[in-house]
């Protein structure tokens, strides 16, 4: 893929304007022209927040329109569902398998949905579903806040670009002292969702 169109959604803490702007750096120093933006609600208490990054040969813009997303990137569940809109038919939903309840939900005025609901209407968009732990997983390997770095790993399976100029843009972004971790969750993002494409999940 020469060019691709990225939505990332989550809530405040998942570090997703961090996620961004290693996309759009590593989409850079690759030699692409790259446009991104971030939209921030109320994110440090937990607020959804989402990153349009763009990249190709010339970016004019860098806002996706609804129905011209190549990848949603979905740190949480539920903003999987609330931005799916934006993801091109056939295009590819790479979602952290973690429930963080909006505030409604919390005050019992609204109810998370159920898991199988969150699923069928990312269907209705696309068949191209990854299903991951990036949550888990990073709390495995030590640091529950690297999964940002966990979904980059996922991601990375589906860009053009070498790991190796992943991971020398996720270093540089990392202050010393969390790169070793970070570096490890994105290997066992990248490990396990090729593992996911060669059996066929998805």
């Amino acid at each position: 893929m020469s060019k691709a169109d990225i939505l990332i959604a989550g809530v405040g803490g998942q570090g997703i304007v961090l996620a961004s702007d290693i996309i759009a750096e590593t989409a850079l120093a690759a030699g692409n022209d790259v446009k991104k933006t971030d939209t921030l609600g109320m994110a440090q208490r937990g607020g959804r927040v989402v990153s349009h990054v763009r990249f190709a040969a010339r970016v004019y813009s860098p806002l996706v329109t609804p129905g011209e997303v190549d990848i949603l990137l979905a740190l949480e569940k539920l903003e999987a569902a609330r931005w799916i809109p934006y993801l091109r038919a056939g295009g590819v939903a790479l979602v952290n398998n973690h429930a963080l309840p909006p505030l409604s939900v919390s005050l019992g005025q609204a109810r998370y949905p159920a898991d199988a609901a969150i699923i069928r209407l990312l269907r209705q968009r696309t068949q191209n579903i990854y299903l991951v732990e990036g949550s888990r997983r990073a709390q495995e390997l030590g640091n529950a806040r690297a999964v940002n770095s966990y979904m980059l790993g996922c991601l990375s399976v589906f860009l053009p670009f070498p790991a190796a100029l992943w991971r020398r843009c996720i270093s540089w972004r990392l202050p010393e002292k969390f790169r070793r971790i970070n570096l490890a969750v994105f290997a066992r993002g990248r490990q396990e969702i090729r593992a996911q494409r060669t059996t066929g999940g998805g």
